[in-house]
């Protein structure tokens, strides 16, 4: 089988006997076709579909050609080398038939490229000579574009109307019987007059021209004599200075002042106009005279004018002025980015710049205390801010309980309640704070100053927050509208602060200053005293157990003041009792306080025996109690004095003192500790110190009613001490016998006592 396969494929091969394949080549196609065998002329005709077909059968048949080796190779025998290898060449076969078709399958690939290869180049061919036809086109369309869009010089030229032009033209130039009919006669007749008028309006241009050199030469000249005449208006004006200062009218500070305001921001602006006329209308309702400045109060502006013209011109084109080793050194170094965190600092100090110009306003009080205030505007946060500080025509002593009457950061918070300056009043600028990172403007107010509700106003400034906005115009009449009262409660701050900066000194040496004028409201004698007075902090006072009321009420905000003073009133009983009473100092139930009695004998340092009651004399001490009994008393065996009684007020100084009263809270440690809620009598006490403060104003501006309460709270203490029941069952006189008046000890179930003092008869009521 195999061999008559050889056999067929044999023919098939056709050698050349050495001769050249291109003389094969040269032959004729009917030689060719005779001696060659052709697959491309096969595959013209063969049908490709019954290849398809053919295909698909040799494949099932080399399948189950396959499987039958396979069957046979499982089984085993004698015979089955023999249908294997019968078999394997029917499989040959089928090889050859698929290689065959496979050849086929190219050629016809090969054709079908062929002719779309030829079919694209037709084509190509084609869309070349379609794009020259277009281009063509479009050059010709160019053409007669250009063509139809042609002017003529003379059309740019606005020529009069044909109406005017027959109406003015003379009759040689404008030819109606020639150009009424032919519009090219009519245009060249219009030019013509065209050229006519122009020649007369050059003429009449040069004569004006003459005219404006004779005029700019009067003009010289008479600038020449202003100018002359300047330097003698300034020696007059230098020589009037002595003159404009005694009769209080600075024009010419004035005048530089006025120059200076012209480059202040809106807001300041508004600020100074309005303050200089304030301070104008005060001085003229003072004196009749011609409207000067008032002295008590004095405005000014400070800073770089420079700076702020700098603020307007726009910036100029930077010129390198710099030298060519310079610029290498800047070649070869290496510029490092900056940080995110330095950027972001940058970004801060840019939004919370201030304009380089300031204004300075001065007000004096009737002491010759001046409060000076400096305000400034922010210009990217569109607000102003001040700064505070109080100058006196003395040096003051500074007590330590008043260090912060005056303080910069707190002598005009709350001026207006609630206005402590801590936030921006301007709504927008929460938004621009956090594309910066700022949290609050309050950890900057101490650099840029306070934001106060107030100085918006007086700047003209105002905020709606229902509707924020990004640009907020200065109006004057909000600031004429608000700046008599401003100035007036600015006034009352400081010598109210002042009033009290004094006070301070002497109560912290425990005297209660008392002035002439509120003698009456007092009794004589007062036995109870002041031993303590100094300032606590906020915390320190919300922490009392006795405050507990105020802190709930709200009325102990982080703007207030506070301060803890203490009231003492010792035994006045005869310290010394004799040596049969039994009791010596060595006794557990003595007790000892600050004022101790020592005997005038045992200050020798004697062995003294005894010691008589009327040599004793009462030393201060020390604030506190004594650890060990008193060396005097050891010696003459005399017990020490009863425990005084101690009460503790803690006060609530409100930025707005005295127009605002001060909130007395009280603690009073005798025979244990008392306070509101366990004695109403203590509430008495408050309620005659808190709620019947105007009592205690004393005459305007009240300056006087924290000393007064203070010497109110000591009378109080006298009386409840001294109205105090004694106990019969303990021997011995009273421990503190009654010197006040009083008609009636107690009222009511509660037992109340009389703490209302009747001025002038000199007693004591119940209310």
């Amino acid at each position: 089988m195999s061999s008559e396969s050889s056999k067929k494929r044999k023919p098939k091969v056709i050698r050349s006997d050495g001769a050249p394949a291109e003389g094969k080549r040269n032959r004729s196609d009917t030689e060719q076709e005779g001696k060659y065998y052709s697959e491309e002329a096969e595959v013209d005709r063969r049908d490709p579909g019954r290849d398809y077909e053919l295909y698909k059968y040799t494949c099932q048949e080399l399948q189950r050609l396959m499987a039958e080796i396979q069957d046979l190779k499982s089984r085993g025998g004698k015979d089955a080398a023999v249908e294997i290898e019968d078999r394997r060449i029917q499989s040959c076969v089928h090889f050859m038939i698929l290689k065959k078709l496979n050849r086929l399958a190219h050629i016809r690939l090969k054709k079908g490229r062929d002719q779309t290869h030829e079919a694209k180049q037709k084509v190509d061919a084609y869309h070349l000579q379609l794009q020259n036809l277009l281009y063509e086109v479009m050059h010709l369309q160019k053409e007669i574009t250009k063509c139809l869009e042609f002017k003529s010089k003379h059309e740019e030229i606005d020529l009069v109307s044909l109406e005017e032009f027959y109406k003015e033209a003379p009759p040689d130039i404008s030819k109606a019987e020639v150009t009424m009919g032919d519009p090219h006669q009519q245009t060249l007749a219009r030019l013509d007059w065209e050229l006519e008028q122009r020649k007369r309006l050059a003429e009449k241009y040069r004569e004006c021209l003459s005219n404006k050199e004779k005029i700019l030469k009067e003009i010289e000249v008479k600038k020449e004599y202003l100018s002359s005449l300047q330097p003698r208006l300034n020696s007059i004006m230098q020589a009037s200075l002595p003159v404009q200062e005694y009769l209080f009218m600075p024009f010419d500070q004035a005048h530089k002042q006025y120059e200076t305001a012209r480059h202040l921001p809106p807001p300041l602006y508004v600020l100074f106009v309005q303050t200089t006329a304030y301070g104008q209308a005060c001085a003229h309702m003072k004196s009749s005279q011609p409207p000067r400045q008032d002295k008590t109060l004095s405005v000014a502006i400070e800073g770089s004018v420079d700076e702020a013209k700098a603020l307007f011109k726009p910036p100029e084109d930077s010129q390198d002025d710099e030298s060519d080793s310079d610029a290498e050194e800047e070649q070869t170094t290496k510029r490092r980015r900056p940080t995110l965190g330095v950027q972001l600092d940058d970004k801060r100090k840019e939004m919370l710049k201030r304009h380089p110009l300031s204004v300075m306003l001065d007000l004096k009080c009737k002491d010759d205390s001046v409060l000076h205030l400096t305000f400034y505007y922010l210009m990217n946060l569109n607000i102003m801010t001040v700064k505070a500080k109080v100058t006196t025509a003395t040096e003051l002593i500074t007590p330590i309980s008043a260090g912060d009457l005056l303080s910069p950061d707190s002598v005009l918070s709350c001026l207006y309640p609630g206005d402590h300056g801590k936030k921006t009043p301007n709504p927008a600028n929460q938004y621009q704070f956090d594309k910066v990172g700022i949290l609050t403007l309050r950890d900057y107010v101490l650099d840029l100053g306070h934001p106060y509700l107030w100085v918006q106003k007086l700047g003209g400034l105002h905020f709606p927050k229902e509707q924020p906005q990004h640009t907020v115009i200065a109006d004057h009449s909000l600031s004429a509208s608000h700046m008599e009262t401003t100035m007036k409660l600015l006034k009352t701050r400081v010598q109210s602060r002042l009033a009290l900066h004094k006070q301070f000194a002497s109560l912290e040496h425990g005297i209660v200053p008392v002035t002439s004028d509120c003698q009456y409201l007092f009794p004589a004698k007062v036995v109870s005293r002041l031993v303590k007075w100094v300032s606590i902090a906020h915390e320190d006072y919300t922490e009392l157990h006795f405050t507990k009321d105020i802190v709930e009420a709200g009325l102990a905000g982080d703007t207030n003041l506070y301060y803890m003073a203490l009231v003492e009133r010792g035994t006045e009983s005869d310290a010394c009792s004799s040596p049969s009473s039994g009791k010596g100092c060595h006794s557990q139930d003595v007790k000892y306080r600050t004022l101790l009695p020592l005997c005038s004998p045992c200050t020798h340092l004697g062995g003294i025996e005894s010691c008589d009651s009327s040599q004793l004399s009462w030393h201060l001490i020390g604030q506190g109690f004594l650890l060990e009994p008193p060396r005097c008393c050891l010696w003459c065996c005399h017990p020490a004095p009863a425990l005084a009684a101690k009460l503790q007020a803690a006060v609530v100084l409100n930025p707005g003192y005295s127009s605002i009263p001060p909130v007395f809270q009280l603690c009073l440690n005798w025979k244990g500790e008392k306070t509101n809620n366990n004695d109403d009598n203590i509430r008495a006490m408050e309620s005659e110190v808190n709620v019947c403060y105007k009592e205690l104003c004393g005459p305007r501006p009240s300056h006087q009613l924290l000393t007064n309460q203070l010497q109110r709270l000591c009378v109080l203490l006298d009386v409840y001490l001294e109205t105090e029941s004694h106990d019969d069952s303990v021997e011995g006189p009273k421990e503190f016998p009654q010197e006040k008046m009083c008609l009636r000890l107690f009222r009511g179930p509660s037992r109340m006592k009389p703490f209302k003092y009747n001025h002038p008869q000199g007693f004591f009521s119940h209310r």
